[in-house]
Protein backbone atom coordinates (compact mmCIF):
# COMPACT_ATOMS: atom_id res chain seq x y z
CA UNK A 1 0.00 0.00 0.00
CA UNK A 2 1.44 3.42 -0.93
CA UNK A 3 2.71 5.52 1.96
CA UNK A 4 1.13 8.97 2.35
CA UNK A 5 2.53 12.06 4.04
CA UNK A 6 0.07 11.56 6.87
CA UNK A 7 1.75 8.22 7.66
CA UNK A 8 5.13 9.75 8.56
CA UNK A 9 4.71 9.72 12.34
CA UNK A 10 3.42 6.16 12.34
CA UNK A 11 6.39 5.08 10.22
CA UNK A 12 8.75 6.72 12.72
CA UNK A 13 7.08 4.97 15.66
CA UNK A 14 7.42 1.58 13.97
CA UNK A 15 11.11 2.19 13.30
CA UNK A 16 11.72 3.51 16.83
CA UNK A 17 9.45 1.57 19.24
CA UNK A 18 11.42 2.57 22.35
CA UNK A 19 11.42 6.32 23.07
CA UNK A 20 14.77 7.88 24.00
CA UNK A 21 15.11 10.05 27.09
CA UNK A 22 14.18 13.73 26.86
CA UNK A 23 16.98 16.22 27.49
CA UNK A 24 17.75 19.91 27.53
CA UNK A 25 19.40 21.51 24.54
CA UNK A 26 22.74 20.66 26.15
CA UNK A 27 21.97 16.98 26.69
CA UNK A 28 20.98 16.93 30.37
CA UNK A 29 18.01 14.64 31.16
CA UNK A 30 14.77 16.29 32.31
CA UNK A 31 12.17 14.90 34.69
CA UNK A 32 9.10 16.20 32.86
CA UNK A 33 8.13 18.19 29.80
CA UNK A 34 4.55 18.86 30.86
CA UNK A 35 4.90 20.98 34.01
CA UNK A 36 6.77 24.14 35.05
CA UNK A 37 8.47 24.53 38.44
CA UNK A 38 6.30 26.66 40.73
CA UNK A 39 6.06 27.76 44.39
CA UNK A 40 3.41 25.30 45.49
CA UNK A 41 0.69 23.91 43.27
CA UNK A 42 -0.82 27.33 42.52
CA UNK A 43 2.18 29.60 43.01
CA UNK A 44 4.23 31.61 40.50
CA UNK A 45 6.84 30.06 38.23
CA UNK A 46 10.42 30.15 39.48
CA UNK A 47 13.15 31.85 37.53
CA UNK A 48 15.32 28.84 38.29
CA UNK A 49 13.19 26.68 35.98
CA UNK A 50 15.91 26.87 33.36
CA UNK A 51 14.36 24.10 31.25
CA UNK A 52 11.20 26.20 30.82
CA UNK A 53 13.28 29.30 30.04
CA UNK A 54 15.38 27.40 27.49
CA UNK A 55 12.24 25.92 25.89
CA UNK A 56 10.52 29.29 25.55
CA UNK A 57 13.51 31.32 24.38
CA UNK A 58 14.13 28.72 21.68
CA UNK A 59 10.45 28.69 20.68
CA UNK A 60 10.40 32.49 20.44
CA UNK A 61 13.26 32.35 17.95
CA UNK A 62 12.58 29.17 15.99
CA UNK A 63 11.36 30.94 12.86
CA UNK A 64 13.73 32.74 10.51
CA UNK A 65 12.69 35.41 8.00
CA UNK A 66 10.99 33.81 5.05
CA UNK A 67 12.48 34.31 1.61
CA UNK A 68 11.53 37.63 0.02
CA UNK A 69 10.62 35.62 -3.09
CA UNK A 70 10.19 31.85 -3.45
CA UNK A 71 8.96 31.63 0.16
CA UNK A 72 6.70 28.58 -0.34
CA UNK A 73 8.44 25.50 -1.61
CA UNK A 74 9.68 21.99 -1.15
CA UNK A 75 12.70 19.97 -2.13
CA UNK A 76 14.60 16.72 -2.07
CA UNK A 77 18.04 15.19 -2.52
CA UNK A 78 19.38 12.96 -5.25
CA UNK A 79 22.13 12.47 -7.79
CA UNK A 80 23.14 13.79 -11.17
CA UNK A 81 24.63 11.28 -13.61
CA UNK A 82 26.46 12.18 -16.83
CA UNK A 83 25.16 10.32 -19.89
CA UNK A 84 26.85 12.28 -22.71
CA UNK A 85 30.31 13.80 -23.17
CA UNK A 86 30.39 17.62 -23.30
CA UNK A 87 34.03 18.07 -22.28
CA UNK A 88 34.72 19.83 -25.58
CA UNK A 89 32.58 22.65 -24.18
CA UNK A 90 33.15 22.49 -20.43
CA UNK A 91 35.93 21.41 -18.03
CA UNK A 92 33.69 21.38 -14.93
CA UNK A 93 34.40 18.25 -12.89
CA UNK A 94 30.69 17.41 -12.69
CA UNK A 95 30.77 16.71 -16.46
CA UNK A 96 34.24 15.10 -16.57
CA UNK A 97 33.21 11.65 -17.82
CA UNK A 98 30.21 9.55 -18.78
CA UNK A 99 28.85 7.76 -15.73
CA UNK A 100 30.09 10.39 -13.27
CA UNK A 101 27.64 10.82 -10.38
CA UNK A 102 27.34 13.93 -8.20
CA UNK A 103 25.03 14.36 -5.18
CA UNK A 104 22.54 17.18 -5.50
CA UNK A 105 19.65 19.02 -3.87
CA UNK A 106 16.69 20.55 -5.70
CA UNK A 107 14.16 23.02 -4.33
CA UNK A 108 10.93 23.97 -6.10
CA UNK A 109 8.75 26.92 -5.16
CA UNK A 110 6.18 29.48 -6.11
CA UNK A 111 7.54 33.01 -6.50
CA UNK A 112 5.21 35.68 -5.19
CA UNK A 113 3.26 34.03 -2.37
CA UNK A 114 4.04 33.85 1.32
CA UNK A 115 5.19 30.63 3.00
CA UNK A 116 1.58 29.67 3.76
CA UNK A 117 0.22 30.28 0.26
CA UNK A 118 -1.25 27.61 -2.00
CA UNK A 119 0.98 25.44 -4.17
CA UNK A 120 -1.49 25.73 -7.05
CA UNK A 121 -1.37 29.52 -7.43
CA UNK A 122 -0.88 30.85 -10.95
CA UNK A 123 2.73 31.86 -10.59
CA UNK A 124 6.13 30.98 -12.05
CA UNK A 125 7.86 28.16 -10.21
CA UNK A 126 11.37 28.40 -8.86
CA UNK A 127 13.63 25.52 -9.88
CA UNK A 128 16.88 25.69 -7.89
CA UNK A 129 19.60 23.02 -7.85
CA UNK A 130 22.74 22.58 -5.78
CA UNK A 131 25.36 20.13 -7.05
CA UNK A 132 27.97 19.09 -4.47
CA UNK A 133 31.04 18.71 -6.71
CA UNK A 134 34.66 18.05 -5.70
CA UNK A 135 35.48 21.62 -6.77
CA UNK A 136 32.80 23.15 -4.55
CA UNK A 137 29.09 23.73 -4.94
CA UNK A 138 27.55 24.63 -8.28
CA UNK A 139 24.15 26.28 -7.84
CA UNK A 140 21.96 26.41 -10.94
CA UNK A 141 19.14 28.71 -9.88
CA UNK A 142 16.29 29.20 -12.32
CA UNK A 143 12.59 28.83 -12.97
CA UNK A 144 10.20 26.54 -14.80
CA UNK A 145 10.24 28.94 -17.74
CA UNK A 146 13.17 29.74 -20.05
CA UNK A 147 12.47 33.49 -19.81
CA UNK A 148 11.52 36.13 -17.23
CA UNK A 149 9.44 39.32 -17.00
CA UNK A 150 12.24 41.90 -17.09
CA UNK A 151 15.72 42.29 -18.54
CA UNK A 152 17.29 44.81 -16.16
CA UNK A 153 17.72 43.95 -12.44
CA UNK A 154 17.02 47.52 -11.30
CA UNK A 155 13.35 46.73 -11.99
CA UNK A 156 13.27 43.58 -9.88
CA UNK A 157 12.26 45.14 -6.53
CA UNK A 158 9.42 47.04 -8.19
CA UNK A 159 8.22 43.97 -10.06
CA UNK A 160 8.20 41.82 -6.92
CA UNK A 161 6.38 44.54 -5.00
CA UNK A 162 3.54 44.20 -7.54
CA UNK A 163 3.37 40.47 -6.74
CA UNK A 164 3.05 41.13 -3.01
CA UNK A 165 0.36 42.92 -1.03
CA UNK A 166 -0.75 46.52 -1.30
CA UNK A 167 1.07 48.22 1.62
CA UNK A 168 -2.09 50.10 2.64
CA UNK A 169 -4.85 47.50 2.19
CA UNK A 170 -2.63 44.44 2.73
CA UNK A 171 -4.52 42.83 -0.17
CA UNK A 172 -3.31 41.46 -3.49
CA UNK A 173 -3.91 44.29 -5.95
CA UNK A 174 -4.49 43.58 -9.67
CA UNK A 175 -3.99 47.28 -10.41
CA UNK A 176 -0.42 47.08 -9.13
CA UNK A 177 0.32 43.98 -11.21
CA UNK A 178 -1.25 45.09 -14.49
CA UNK A 179 -0.11 48.69 -14.18
CA UNK A 180 3.52 47.56 -14.07
CA UNK A 181 3.01 44.84 -16.72
CA UNK A 182 1.42 47.20 -19.23
CA UNK A 183 4.01 49.94 -18.64
CA UNK A 184 6.86 47.48 -19.28
CA UNK A 185 5.98 45.62 -22.51
CA UNK A 186 9.07 43.38 -22.22
CA UNK A 187 6.95 41.43 -19.71
CA UNK A 188 4.58 40.28 -22.49
CA UNK A 189 6.47 37.08 -23.31
CA UNK A 190 6.55 35.79 -19.74
CA UNK A 191 2.98 36.95 -19.08
CA UNK A 192 1.82 34.67 -21.90
CA UNK A 193 3.68 31.76 -20.29
CA UNK A 194 2.22 32.66 -16.89
CA UNK A 195 -1.41 32.83 -18.06
CA UNK A 196 -1.08 29.93 -20.46
CA UNK A 197 -1.48 26.28 -19.51
CA UNK A 198 2.00 26.04 -17.97
CA UNK A 199 1.16 28.79 -15.49
CA UNK A 200 -0.07 26.14 -13.03
CA UNK A 201 2.03 22.95 -13.22
CA UNK A 202 0.47 19.72 -11.92
CA UNK A 203 2.98 19.38 -9.10
CA UNK A 204 6.72 19.87 -9.17
CA UNK A 205 7.50 16.59 -10.92
CA UNK A 206 5.66 17.48 -14.13
CA UNK A 207 7.41 20.72 -14.99
CA UNK A 208 10.69 21.60 -16.70
CA UNK A 209 13.47 23.63 -15.11
CA UNK A 210 15.69 26.19 -16.79
CA UNK A 211 18.84 28.04 -15.81
CA UNK A 212 17.08 30.76 -17.86
CA UNK A 213 20.15 33.02 -17.99
CA UNK A 214 22.94 32.86 -20.51
CA UNK A 215 26.10 31.41 -18.95
CA UNK A 216 29.62 30.87 -20.22
CA UNK A 217 31.27 27.45 -20.47
CA UNK A 218 35.04 27.03 -20.64
CA UNK A 219 36.86 23.84 -21.65
CA UNK A 220 40.29 22.51 -20.65
CA UNK A 221 41.91 24.42 -23.53
CA UNK A 222 40.46 27.68 -22.14
CA UNK A 223 38.08 27.93 -25.09
CA UNK A 224 34.73 29.46 -24.22
CA UNK A 225 31.16 29.39 -25.51
CA UNK A 226 27.89 30.78 -24.21
CA UNK A 227 25.28 28.28 -23.04
CA UNK A 228 21.83 27.79 -21.55
CA UNK A 229 20.72 24.96 -19.25
CA UNK A 230 17.45 23.03 -19.76
CA UNK A 231 16.18 20.36 -17.34
CA UNK A 232 13.36 18.49 -19.08
CA UNK A 233 11.00 16.45 -16.90
CA UNK A 234 11.05 12.71 -17.61
CA UNK A 235 7.55 12.42 -16.13
CA UNK A 236 6.07 14.50 -18.93
CA UNK A 237 4.54 17.96 -18.79
CA UNK A 238 1.21 18.07 -16.94
CA UNK A 239 -0.69 21.19 -15.95
CA UNK A 240 -3.83 22.13 -14.02
CA UNK A 241 -6.68 24.11 -15.50
CA UNK A 242 -7.73 27.15 -13.49
CA UNK A 243 -10.90 25.66 -11.99
CA UNK A 244 -9.04 22.60 -10.71
CA UNK A 245 -6.18 24.74 -9.38
CA UNK A 246 -8.64 26.97 -7.51
CA UNK A 247 -10.36 23.94 -5.98
CA UNK A 248 -7.05 22.47 -4.81
CA UNK A 249 -5.96 25.82 -3.34
CA UNK A 250 -8.73 25.39 -0.79
CA UNK A 251 -8.85 21.61 -0.44
CA UNK A 252 -5.10 20.85 -0.47
CA UNK A 253 -2.91 23.98 -0.50
CA UNK A 254 0.20 21.79 -0.08
CA UNK A 255 -0.65 19.73 -3.16
CA UNK A 256 2.75 19.96 -4.89
CA UNK A 257 4.79 19.42 -1.73
CA UNK A 258 2.65 16.42 -0.81
CA UNK A 259 3.04 14.90 -4.27
CA UNK A 260 6.84 15.27 -4.23
CA UNK A 261 7.19 13.81 -0.73
CA UNK A 262 4.89 10.85 -1.38
CA UNK A 263 6.39 10.09 -4.81
CA UNK A 264 9.87 9.73 -3.32
CA UNK A 265 8.65 7.87 -0.21
CA UNK A 266 6.94 5.31 -2.44
CA UNK A 267 9.96 4.82 -4.68
CA UNK A 268 8.64 6.76 -7.67
CA UNK A 269 11.79 8.85 -8.01
CA UNK A 270 11.25 11.85 -10.28
CA UNK A 271 13.98 12.69 -12.79
CA UNK A 272 14.94 15.37 -15.26
CA UNK A 273 17.24 15.18 -18.29
CA UNK A 274 19.74 18.02 -18.62
CA UNK A 275 20.34 19.54 -22.04
CA UNK A 276 22.44 22.54 -23.02
CA UNK A 277 22.22 25.02 -25.85
CA UNK A 278 25.53 26.37 -27.10
CA UNK A 279 26.32 29.64 -28.90
CA UNK A 280 29.79 30.72 -29.99
CA UNK A 281 31.02 34.24 -29.33
CA UNK A 282 30.90 34.90 -33.08
CA UNK A 283 27.29 33.73 -33.28
CA UNK A 284 26.43 35.96 -30.34
CA UNK A 285 27.83 38.99 -32.17
CA UNK A 286 25.67 38.22 -35.22
CA UNK A 287 22.55 37.15 -33.30
CA UNK A 288 19.50 39.13 -34.48
CA UNK A 289 18.31 39.50 -30.87
CA UNK A 290 20.35 40.17 -27.76
CA UNK A 291 21.47 36.67 -26.58
CA UNK A 292 21.80 38.01 -23.02
CA UNK A 293 18.20 39.29 -22.87
CA UNK A 294 16.31 37.23 -20.27
CA UNK A 295 12.96 38.02 -21.93
CA UNK A 296 14.05 36.10 -25.05
CA UNK A 297 14.71 32.46 -25.91
CA UNK A 298 17.41 31.06 -28.19
CA UNK A 299 16.22 29.41 -31.38
CA UNK A 300 16.26 25.63 -30.98
CA UNK A 301 16.69 25.28 -34.73
CA UNK A 302 19.89 27.35 -34.74
CA UNK A 303 21.08 26.11 -31.33
CA UNK A 304 19.70 22.57 -30.85
CA UNK A 305 19.48 20.89 -27.46
CA UNK A 306 22.53 18.80 -26.56
CA UNK A 307 21.93 16.01 -23.99
CA UNK A 308 24.18 15.95 -20.93
CA UNK A 309 22.83 13.79 -18.11
CA UNK A 310 20.02 12.96 -15.72
CA UNK A 311 19.09 14.34 -12.30
CA UNK A 312 17.13 11.91 -10.11
CA UNK A 313 15.65 12.80 -6.72
CA UNK A 314 15.54 9.81 -4.38
CA UNK A 315 15.67 11.09 -0.78
CA UNK A 316 13.34 13.35 1.15
CA UNK A 317 14.78 15.72 3.72
CA UNK A 318 15.20 14.29 7.21
CA UNK A 319 14.00 17.62 8.58
CA UNK A 320 12.36 20.26 6.40
CA UNK A 321 13.63 23.26 8.31
CA UNK A 322 17.24 22.13 8.54
CA UNK A 323 17.64 20.88 5.00
CA UNK A 324 15.13 22.78 2.85
CA UNK A 325 14.20 26.01 4.66
CA UNK A 326 17.85 26.68 5.50
CA UNK A 327 19.09 25.71 2.05
CA UNK A 328 20.55 28.70 0.26
CA UNK A 329 21.04 28.79 -3.51
CA UNK A 330 23.29 31.39 -5.08
CA UNK A 331 23.95 31.84 -8.82
CA UNK A 332 27.40 33.17 -7.90
CA UNK A 333 28.35 29.64 -6.77
CA UNK A 334 30.07 28.56 -9.97
CA UNK A 335 32.74 25.91 -10.35
CA UNK A 336 35.71 26.04 -12.74
CA UNK A 337 34.32 25.64 -16.25
CA UNK A 338 31.11 27.60 -15.63
CA UNK A 339 31.25 31.40 -15.58
CA UNK A 340 28.90 34.39 -15.87
CA UNK A 341 27.94 36.06 -19.13
CA UNK A 342 27.04 39.75 -19.64
CA UNK A 343 23.38 38.86 -18.92
CA UNK A 344 22.26 41.87 -16.86
CA UNK A 345 19.76 39.94 -14.76
CA UNK A 346 22.39 37.31 -13.94
CA UNK A 347 24.88 40.03 -13.03
CA UNK A 348 22.35 41.50 -10.58
CA UNK A 349 21.61 38.11 -9.02
CA UNK A 350 25.31 37.43 -8.45
CA UNK A 351 25.11 40.08 -5.73
CA UNK A 352 21.56 39.89 -4.44
CA UNK A 353 21.29 36.19 -3.61
CA UNK A 354 24.36 36.11 -1.38
CA UNK A 355 23.26 39.35 0.26
CA UNK A 356 19.77 38.09 1.06
CA UNK A 357 21.10 34.83 2.53
CA UNK A 358 23.37 36.80 4.89
CA UNK A 359 20.28 38.71 6.04
CA UNK A 360 18.02 35.65 6.33
CA UNK A 361 20.41 33.02 7.67
CA UNK A 362 23.47 34.86 8.95
CA UNK A 363 27.01 35.62 7.86
CA UNK A 364 28.13 31.98 7.96
CA UNK A 365 25.12 30.45 6.21
CA UNK A 366 27.52 28.55 3.95
CA UNK A 367 28.63 26.55 7.01
CA UNK A 368 25.16 25.07 7.57
CA UNK A 369 25.38 21.35 6.69
CA UNK A 370 22.94 21.58 3.78
CA UNK A 371 24.97 24.39 2.21
CA UNK A 372 28.43 22.97 2.94
CA UNK A 373 30.42 21.43 0.09
CA UNK A 374 30.38 17.63 0.38
CA UNK A 375 33.54 16.67 -1.40
CA UNK A 376 35.92 19.49 -0.54
CA UNK A 377 36.58 21.50 2.60
CA UNK A 378 36.58 25.27 2.50
CA UNK A 379 40.01 26.80 2.94
CA UNK A 380 40.23 30.57 2.98
CA UNK A 381 41.05 33.55 5.17
CA UNK A 382 37.55 34.28 6.45
CA UNK A 383 37.18 33.93 10.20
CA UNK A 384 34.63 34.21 12.99
CA UNK A 385 31.27 35.96 12.92
CA UNK A 386 27.90 34.70 14.19
CA UNK A 387 27.11 31.00 13.80
CA UNK A 388 30.66 29.89 13.13
CA UNK A 389 30.62 26.08 13.01
CA UNK A 390 33.92 25.28 11.35
CA UNK A 391 36.86 25.07 13.73
CA UNK A 392 39.99 26.56 12.09
CA UNK A 393 42.91 24.12 11.99
CA UNK A 394 45.50 26.61 13.14
CA UNK A 395 46.31 27.93 9.66
CA UNK A 396 47.12 31.65 9.43
CA UNK A 397 44.20 34.01 8.88
CA UNK A 398 46.10 36.40 6.57
CA UNK A 399 47.67 36.27 3.12
CA UNK A 400 50.39 36.35 1.94
CA UNK A 401 52.01 34.33 4.70
CA UNK A 402 55.06 32.12 5.32
CA UNK A 403 53.25 29.43 7.33
CA UNK A 404 51.57 27.05 4.87
CA UNK A 405 48.30 28.96 4.50
CA UNK A 406 45.98 28.09 1.59
CA UNK A 407 47.41 29.05 -1.79
CA UNK A 408 45.50 29.94 -4.95
CA UNK A 409 45.78 27.64 -7.97
CA UNK A 410 46.50 29.51 -11.17
CA UNK A 411 45.10 26.77 -13.40
CA UNK A 412 41.63 27.71 -12.13
CA UNK A 413 42.00 31.22 -13.56
CA UNK A 414 38.84 32.47 -15.30
CA UNK A 415 38.55 32.83 -19.02
CA UNK A 416 39.66 36.30 -20.12
CA UNK A 417 37.10 38.28 -22.09
CA UNK A 418 37.41 41.81 -23.44
CA UNK A 419 34.56 44.31 -23.40
CA UNK A 420 34.44 47.85 -24.71
CA UNK A 421 31.82 50.57 -24.75
CA UNK A 422 30.60 53.67 -23.03
CA UNK A 423 29.96 53.43 -19.30
CA UNK A 424 26.34 54.57 -19.02
CA UNK A 425 22.82 53.50 -18.13
CA UNK A 426 21.06 51.97 -21.14
CA UNK A 427 17.26 51.95 -21.23
CA UNK A 428 16.00 48.75 -22.86
CA UNK A 429 12.24 49.24 -22.71
CA UNK A 430 11.83 49.95 -26.42
CA UNK A 431 13.64 46.87 -27.71
CA UNK A 432 11.73 44.20 -29.63
CA UNK A 433 9.18 43.03 -27.08
CA UNK A 434 6.70 41.22 -29.31
CA UNK A 435 8.16 39.19 -32.19
CA UNK A 436 8.96 36.07 -30.14
CA UNK A 437 5.58 36.33 -28.40
CA UNK A 438 3.88 36.49 -31.80
CA UNK A 439 5.59 33.23 -32.77
CA UNK A 440 4.57 31.70 -29.45
CA UNK A 441 0.92 32.76 -29.87
CA UNK A 442 0.53 31.85 -33.55
CA UNK A 443 2.73 28.77 -33.91
CA UNK A 444 3.30 27.18 -30.49
CA UNK A 445 -0.20 27.37 -29.04
CA UNK A 446 -3.19 25.60 -30.57
CA UNK A 447 -6.60 27.28 -30.67
CA UNK A 448 -7.80 25.75 -27.40
CA UNK A 449 -4.62 26.88 -25.65
CA UNK A 450 -5.04 30.38 -27.07
CA UNK A 451 -8.62 30.47 -25.77
CA UNK A 452 -7.50 29.44 -22.27
CA UNK A 453 -4.68 32.01 -22.33
CA UNK A 454 -7.16 34.78 -23.12
CA UNK A 455 -9.65 33.49 -20.54
CA UNK A 456 -7.00 33.34 -17.79
CA UNK A 457 -5.74 36.86 -18.54
CA UNK A 458 -9.26 38.31 -18.69
CA UNK A 459 -10.21 36.63 -15.41
CA UNK A 460 -7.35 38.41 -13.67
CA UNK A 461 -7.31 41.66 -15.67
CA UNK A 462 -11.04 42.33 -15.18
CA UNK A 463 -10.38 43.59 -11.64
CA UNK A 464 -7.92 46.27 -12.80
CA UNK A 465 -8.95 49.84 -13.67
CA UNK A 466 -10.44 50.45 -17.14
CA UNK A 467 -7.50 52.50 -18.38
CA UNK A 468 -5.10 49.72 -17.41
CA UNK A 469 -7.29 47.16 -19.18
CA UNK A 470 -7.18 49.27 -22.37
CA UNK A 471 -3.40 49.52 -22.15
CA UNK A 472 -3.16 45.75 -21.73
CA UNK A 473 -5.38 45.14 -24.76
CA UNK A 474 -3.21 47.52 -26.77
CA UNK A 475 -0.05 45.63 -25.80
CA UNK A 476 -1.49 42.18 -26.53
CA UNK A 477 -2.86 43.45 -29.85
CA UNK A 478 0.73 44.09 -30.93
CA UNK A 479 1.38 40.38 -30.39
CA UNK A 480 -1.58 39.55 -32.64
CA UNK A 481 -4.75 41.45 -33.60
CA UNK A 482 -6.66 38.23 -32.84
CA UNK A 483 -5.21 38.26 -29.31
CA UNK A 484 -6.45 41.80 -28.73
CA UNK A 485 -9.90 41.11 -30.19
CA UNK A 486 -10.43 38.01 -28.09
CA UNK A 487 -9.30 39.77 -24.93
CA UNK A 488 -11.59 42.73 -25.63
CA UNK A 489 -14.60 40.42 -26.02
CA UNK A 490 -13.74 38.50 -22.86
CA UNK A 491 -13.45 41.70 -20.80
CA UNK A 492 -16.73 43.02 -22.24
CA UNK A 493 -18.44 39.78 -21.23
CA UNK A 494 -17.27 40.25 -17.64
CA UNK A 495 -18.58 43.83 -17.62
CA UNK A 496 -22.00 42.80 -18.92
CA UNK A 497 -22.22 40.02 -16.34
CA UNK A 498 -21.54 42.51 -13.53
CA UNK A 499 -24.37 44.89 -14.56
Amino acid sequence: MPIKGADQLEQFAKANPNPVRATTGFGCPVETVTATKTVGERGPILLQDTFFLDTMTHFDRERIPERVVHAKGGGAFGTFKVTHDITKYCKASIFSKIGKETPCLARFSTVGGESGSADTARDPRGFAMKFYTEDGNWDCVGNNTPIFFIRDPILFPSFIHTQKRNPVTHLKDPNMFWDFITLRPETTHQVCFLFGDRGVPDGFCHMNGYGSHTFKMVNAKNEAVYCKFHFKTDQGIKNLFQAEADKLAGADPDYSNRDLYESITNGNFPSWTLYIQVMTFEEAEKCKCNPFDLTKIWSHKEHPLIPVGKMTLNRNASNYFAEIEQSAFNPANMVPGIEPSPDKMLQGRLFSYHDTHIHRLGLNYHQLPVNCPYKCSTKNYQRDGPQTFEVPDGAPNYYPNSFSGPKPEEHHRHHVQTFSGECKRVETGEEDNYSQVTTFYNKVLNDEERARLVSNIAGHLKDAKDFIQKRAVSNFSQVSPDFGERLTKALEAYKKASL
